[in-house]
């Protein structure tokens, strides 16, 4: 008895120990232990400023109103604006706070913007907005 006994549990052990060392050596994600630099945290927000200031000025009636008259749809300046990366935001944002401040030059630079973004992104093929870029 004293034999069985010893040889179940040396194959328990050794069946415990084979069950658990898939979960032991799962590898661990490396994100979870980076540390987060104030740089990274000032990036994220400073990307997170420009694209409010650029949905801000997209958010205007006369804004609006010159993208439908040009063909864009709303909803996909919108999707574009979200999809851009940080860096393009960045610039974007900087190209729409050096404009004037006037309602006619400040509606026609942002839209000219607007609409060489879009241009840009149709004619590599990321999106479908305007039929003559194919």
């Amino acid at each position: 008895m004293k034999t069985l006994r010893a040889y179940l549990s040396t194959l328990l052990i050794a069946a415990l120990v084979i069950t658990s060392l898939p979960v032991a050596a799962a590898p661990v994600s490396p994100q979870s232990m980076d540390l987060v630099s104030t740089q990274s945290v000032l990036a994220n927000d400073r990307a997170g400023a420009d694209r409010e200031r650029i949905n801000e000025i997209l958010a205007r009636a006369d804004v609006q109103e010159q993208l439908v008259k040009q063909g864009v749809d709303l909803a996909e300046v919108d999707a574009r604006v979200a999809a851009l990366s940080d860096a393009e935001a960045q610039q974007m944002a900087q190209q729409l706070e050096q404009l004037p401040a006037g309602a006619g030059g400040g509606v026609v630079g942002a839209l000219f913007a607007v609409f060489i973004i879009l241009l840009i992104t149709d004619i590599l093929g990321l999106t479908d907005v305007y039929p003559f870029t194919r």
